[in-house]
Formats: C-alpha cells, sequence, structure tokens
C-alpha cells in the first residue's frame, strides 16, 4: 500500500503552506503545482521543504512544477489557484478571472487524476467550487469547497480567548455561504460540553460571531498586502487528512445541496461527514427560526454569485 498523492495546485502562500502542513503531517507525498510563467519556483519551494524533512522528522517526497503530468493520478487535489482581491477591483472582475483560472486547472485535473477528490480554496468560495464540480463532471461526492473549517475556527479561537480556554474545549458549528453571509449555530456551540448561551451573554456571543464572520477581512486588513494563509491551509490539511486516513470527520465544508437543506442544485456550508469517498454524506439539522432564515439568505446569496458568473462565462 503504497502512500497516498496530494496535489496542491497554486504554490502561492496558501498553496505552499497546504503542502507544509500535508508534508509535516505525514499525509502523503506531495506535488506542488504552478503555472509555467512561475517558473522554477514551485521546484525552489518544494526542494526548501523537502530539506525541513530530516530536521522535522517527516518522510514525504515533495515535488515542483509547472505541469499536470508529475500529478498523474492524485488521490486528492487542492485548488488553492486564482487572483487575491486586489483594491478597487469589482468582484464581478474578480469572479470572471478565477472562474476562468478555475475552469483551466479543472480540466488539467480531469484529464490526469480522474479520481481524484478535489477541495477547492480559490475564492469567492461557493461559485468556484460549482465550477469545478460543472467542469470536471465528478461526482458530487468528490468535489467540495474549503470554507467552514476555516470559519469554525476562527470563531473557536475567538471563544477560547474570551473565555480563557483551551481551543480543544470549543466545539462549534457555523453554515452557509463563506463571508459575510455565514450562519452561526449558538445551538451547536459548546466549550466542554457545556451550551455556550450558559457561560457568555447573547450580546457578547452575537460580537464574536462577527468578528469570525469579518474574520478574512481582519486580517487582510492588518497584513495590507496578501490575505490570510495559515489557518486556509491548516483547514485545508484538516479535510486532506479526513479524506487519506478515511476518518469520517463531522466538519462544515461546502457541499453540493440538491433537497437537502432544499437548496436546489448549490454548494454551500454545511456540516458533512467527510471520509474516503469525499463527502460521505451531508448531516441535515433541524434549524430554528433564526437559523432557517439566516441559512436561506446566504443560500439566495450564493444562487446569485453563481448565476453571475454564468452569465459572466457565457458573455
Amino acid at each position: 500500500m503504497g502512500r497516498a498523492k496530494i496535489t496542491v495546485v497554486g504554490a502561492g502562500n496558501v498553496g505552499a503552506t497546504t503542502a507544509h502542513w500535508c508534508a509535516a503531517a505525514e499525509l502523503g507525498d506531495v506535488v506542488l503545482v504552478d503555472i509555467p510563467q512561475a517558473g522554477d519556483m514551485p521546484k525552489g519551494k518544494a526542494l526548501d521543504l523537502m530539506q525541513s524533512s530530516p530536521i522535522m522528522g517527516f518522510d514525504s517526497e515533495i515535488a515542483g512544477a509547472t505541469d499536470y503530468e508529475p500529478t498523474r493520478d492524485s488521490d486528492v487535489v487542492v485548488i488553492t489557484a486564482g487572483i487575491p482581491r486586489k483594491p478597487g477591483m469589482s468582484r464581478d472582475d474578480l469572479l470572471a478571472t478565477n472562474a476562468k483560472i478555475v475552469t483551466a486547472v479543472t480540466e488539467q485535473v480531469k484529464t490526469t487524476s480522474p479520481n481524484a477528490i478535489l477541495i477547492v480554496v480559490s475564492n469567492p468560495l461557493d461559485a468556484m467550487v460549482q465550477q469545478a464540480q460543472a467542469v470536471s463532471g465528478f461526482p458530487p461526492n468528490r468535489v467540495l469547497g474549503q470554507a467552514g473549517v476555516l470559519d469554525t475556527a476562527r470563531y473557536r479561537t475567538f471563544l477560547a480567548m474570551e473565555l480563557g480556554v483551551s481551543v480543544e474545549d470549543v466545539s462549534a458549528l457555523l453554515m452557509g455561504g463563506h463571508g459575510d453571509t455565514m450562519v452561526p449555530m449558538p445551538t451547536c456551540t459548546s466549550v466542554g460540553g457545556i451550551p455556550i448561551r450558559r457561560l457568555l451573554s447573547e450580546e457578547r456571543l452575537g460580537e464574536i460571531v462577527d468578528r469570525a464572520r469579518k474574520g478574512g477581512a481582519e486580517i487582510v486588513g492588518l497584513l495590507k498586502t496578501g490575505s490570510a494563509y495559515y489557518a486556509p491551509a491548516a483547514a485545508v490539511a484538516q479535510m486532506v487528512e479526513a479524506i487519506v486516513k478515511d476518518k469520517r470527520r463531522l466538519i462544515p465544508c461546502a457541499a453540493y445541496c440538491d433537497s437537502e437543506y432544499n437548496v436546489g442544485g448549490y454548494y454551500v456550508g454545511v456540516p458533512v461527514v467527510l471520509g474516503a469517498n469525499g463527502v460521505e454524506r451531508i448531516v441535515e439539522l433541524e434549524l430554528d427560526e433564526q437559523e432557517s432564515a439566516d441559512f436561506q439568505k446566504s443560500v439566495d446569496a450564493v444562487r446569485d454569485l453563481v448565476a453571475t458568473m454564468n452569465q459572466l462565462m457565457a458573455g
């Protein structure tokens, strides 16, 4: 039984850090791919990372490439390729550019790794994962997006900071689209088994939820150039681990929902069981009135985003 083969497309901060976390955790052999214009940069990063293995004590082959041949027959392919939103850039510009990039990448992956599970990280996330599934033609359980793991990690971090407790004892769930319309689930948030509402006032909880929602923007504002990459990459590595080790983790991911939650054929953040087949199943929760209204708003935003993308791609 050989090691799993993990391809990371895009050797920028998120991609390279994803390769780092995956290699350090010995999840498999890693191929870091970028566009030909990147020159030898992916090879340089791969070699540097490989040279850390004797020190950190991990056995993973790490290779860099600017074509897809070395990625052939990957078990998992992570797509981080795309441009970040630049100052003054409209959401539609970002949407059109990244949809073209994700389309080109997915076409390559479909040819070289037809049995892979695809994890999309490129933004705007919910639309990009929809596009990757449409282009690949893979069954929806094998195409998913990373958002919920990162969003809940931010939420859990802020709750642990507020309460002065270990992050390990904070268990939480967020649903819906990635970003401003994400839906916090206080009914599914607890600390050491104690419901969060017994420990925090509704008002303070609301402030923490809001900070989690704007977590990415807060980091962009502090960094001035670029966006978050340690936590997004760690979130991807957790998803890769659940797949290659068939852990059946119950975590929120952007998954294809049709009849589930009455979504009607879109990718949206929901709790899923993640294992060797990708999305093993979607966990359907009874939502209260507020959660239901918030979730519907989130689904509507995703639907609008996908419609705009489809128009831009057609035009």
